[in-house]
């Protein structure tokens, strides 16, 4: 579970740490007040995108810590990521600058590693989530989702990706006469522009390093002659100043053995001194400033730079573009004969992916069948009288894509005696809204941590209570966050939060904190509106919300 949240600087947010309880934890608030900004603390840390224009105002950098139980991830995730105690700790940072600091138990990684963490970790219900269910592309892959065959999934798209580049090499050799000769003459001509050059692995790099030392070479050998000279000229180093000083602190220390440290110093200083001159003398002698070699050098690393611009744009992407090149010319030159092998394997490639694709189909009609009974089962309690969900499944054969040859739509009927429709087409918004909860909790069963950012959007009374019930079914076994503005949900919750706004004339703030007892019923009561006060009907019936909610 999660166990706590500390915010700096986030929005504003300016430093706030929440301690969570498991199962349902609920926050509530007016309008406005910023009960969605520890959602999107929370996505932050876990991986989503972070804009520098959330960092508080005055603040040079947010900064979001969450602590989860280790024991809600597989054993194999702990070891992957290292986590060896009972709780471990995710943060990250982001500056003005829009530089990322990410760390998982207070190691340096990368958001990539914190999203992917947090995938296994988090499950994200948005306030608009729920119209994607609007759109059939999404009715697809959630079916995939829910039927976790994706090896199968990927096969089929690799296939299909196979029988393009297939249709495409023949439709390059049925080229016409003249189209095939234009081509085999540019072709033929890249390959000649490359081949003249001949560039080698890692030459731009040599050229990059040896260009300007011998740019330089005359400066460079003057100054490496006049280091030379000052370091050994023309005396033996026994005779030097710095080999006479050695000797005579050698004699010193053998009569006071407290100078032995100062005249092993100065002996390794001379020896590092001998060695400078030494490398000096083979510096000098390995300058070369022949004018015509570094004219040629100097050549040379243009063409090389004119072949990265337009074929680059590294050598490795100029030489893969002449063996490319090579294989187009010999197709175009050879075309009658390749031809012919191209339609027989372009031939067994269309009948092996007709043949996953009829595989796949087959698989998501029964998954369609056990998603439909399923979400069936999960929202018939959420207030629908004789509710009917369905998925179809359709399967045009001659039009596979990279997802197969399926149509996939959700469908609906929440009345008794209607027929199955398409869901965009006659659910209300409290209807979608309830459908994605169903969703939600038949396809996340192994997250442990699921939020909802006001999924009760367009419903209230009886249907109210109904939704916190499954909210509250939902987090047994689990935990759940939820942003709610019915009182009939925030009744339900294991923990309650209250998100308050203040401003005054700098700045505006967010405070949330935990209710219990009187604060909580004065909360619920504030939720279902009316007069204020313990003497009012709304705090009675925040009362009897409160009884009758299951609570632990």
């Amino acid at each position: 579970m999660l166990v706590n949240l500390r915010v700096q600087h986030f929005a504003i947010i300016s430093d706030l740490t929440l301690n969570f309880a498991p199962g349902l934890n609920v926050f509530s608030g007016e309008t406005g007040a910023g009960k969605s900004i520890v959602i999107e603390a929370l996505g932050f840390v876990l991986g989503a995108r972070g804009d520098v224009s959330l960092i508080e105002e005055g603040a040079e950098k947010m900064s979001v810590q969450a602590t989860f139980t280790s024991n809600i991830l597989p054993k194999e995730t702990r070891k992957q990521y290292g986590l060896t105690a009972d709780q471990f700790t995710l943060r990250r940072e982001l500056d003005r600058k829009g530089k990322n600091k990410a760390f998982i138990e207070g190691r340096a990684t990368t958001v990539t590693a914190l999203a992917q963490l947090g995938q296994q970790l988090v499950d994200f219900h948005g306030q608009h989530d729920h119209q994607s269910l609007l759109h059939a592309n999404v009715h697809l892959n959630l079916l995939d989702q829910f039927a976790k065959h994706e090896k199968l999934v990927s096969q089929v798209a690799q296939a299909w990706q196979h029988t393009q580049t297939l249709k495409n090499k023949l439709e390059t050799l049925r080229l016409s006469a003249q189209e095939k000769e234009r081509l085999l003459d540019m072709s033929q001509y890249q390959l000649q522009e490359i081949e003249r050059v001949n560039p080698k692995p890692g030459e731009d790099s040599e050229l990059d390093q040896t260009l300007p030392k011998l740019k330089h070479a005359g400066k460079l050998l003057e100054w490496a002659n006049q280091a030379y000279e000052e370091l050994y000229a023309a005396d033996a180093s026994a005779t030097s100043r710095a080999g006479k000083a050695a000797r005579a602190l050698a004699s010193m220390a053998e009569l006071d053995e407290n100078l032995a440290p100062l005249a092993e110093n100065v002996q390794n200083a001379l020896i590092t001194l001998e060695d400078a001159a030494n490398t000096l003398s083979d510096y000098k002698d390995d300058l070369n400033i022949d004018e015509d070699s570094l004219d040629k050098m100097l050549e040379r690393h243009e063409k090389i730079k004119r072949l990265k611009l337009k074929y680059g744009p590294e050598i490795s992407d100029v030489l893969k573009t002449a063996e490319d090149l090579r294989v187009k010319i010999d197709n175009l030159n050879h075309a009658e004969e390749h031809e012919q092998d191209l339609v027989r394997e372009l031939d067994h490639a269309q009948k092996e992916l007709v043949n996953l694709a009829q595989e796949l189909h087959e698989k998501r009609l029964k998954a369609a069948d056990k998603l439909s009974t399923q979400i069936t089962a999960q929202i018939k309690p959420l207030g629908f009288n004789q509710v009917k969900f369905g998925v179809a499944v359709e399967m045009d054969e001659e039009n596979i894509t990279s997802t197969g040859a399926d149509k996939v739509e959700f469908l609906f009927s929440p009345n008794p005696g209607a027929s199955l429709r398409p869901l965009k087409n006659i659910a209300s918004g409290g209807e979608i809204s309830r459908v994605m909860l169903g969703l939600k909790t038949v396809l996340a069963p192994t997250v442990p941590v699921m939020v909802f950012d006001e999924v009760d959007a367009g419903i209230g009374g009886e249907t109210g209570w109904l939704v916190g019930e499954k909210l509250h079914a939902c987090a047994q076994g689990r935990q759940v966050l939820c942003v709610t503005h019915l009182a009939q949900v925030a009744s339900q919750a294991d923990q309650n939060f209250q998100v308050t706004k203040t401003a005054d004339k700098n700045a505006t703030h967010v405070g949330i904190i935990p209710l219990n007892d009187e604060n909580l019923t004065a909360e619920i009561a504030r939720m279902l509106g009316g007069a204020k006060g313990k003497n009012s009907a709304a705090f009675a019936h925040a009362e009897e919300l409160l009884k009758n909610a299951q609570r632990n």
